[in-house]
């Protein structure tokens, strides 16, 4: 089973959000699922999302598929197909992205490159999600804490 941050724990267990690793996947094979879509799905299917595998271009294409024939099979439609990065900002280990240092900064933190190369890309991921303008960001202060960053 794939492990679920702590901050996410209030809707986790019963998968009635998206959570970070499934998101990341959809970041990954360039599908944009709506929570709509999400909740139309069971939670033995919600639980294969978060499982299966999308590191690899196959599985990135593999999962892709899946996930679009099961969209289409419960609404009749596909979700939105996304352009995909080839070089994505969580796992660019060069620079902290300064949307993070900037959310950062709102609690008087500073980050560096060696805590920022220390996390997996998956809380890398967490982190430019959580600090991006037009998300609830109640979570990102948890996230660092999670991540033993303060």
């Amino acid at each position: 089973m794939t492990d679920f941050f702590q901050f996410e724990a209030d809707f986790v267990e019963s998968l009635r959000c998206i959570p970070l690793v499934v998101r990341m996947k959809l970041d990954t094979c360039g599908v944009k699922l709506k929570l709509d879509h999400w909740h139309q799905f069971t939670l033995e299917e919600r639980e294969i999302l978060v499982n299966k595998p999308c590191k690899t271009s196959s599985e990135a294409m593999e999962y892709a598929n899946f996930l679009q024939d099961l969209v289409h099979s419960k609404t009749g439609n596909y979700a939105k197909n996304l352009e995909i990065d080839s070089h994505p900002l969580w796992q660019q280990k060069d620079n902290i992205p300064p949307q993070i240092l900037e959310k950062a900064q709102e609690f008087d933190l500073k980050l560096n490159i060696n805590q920022w190369n220390n996390l997996s890309d998956l809380q890398r991921f967490a982190l430019i999600k959580l600090s991006r303008p037009s998300h609830e960001n109640r979570n990102f202060l948890p996230a660092l804490q999670e991540f033993n960053l303060v």
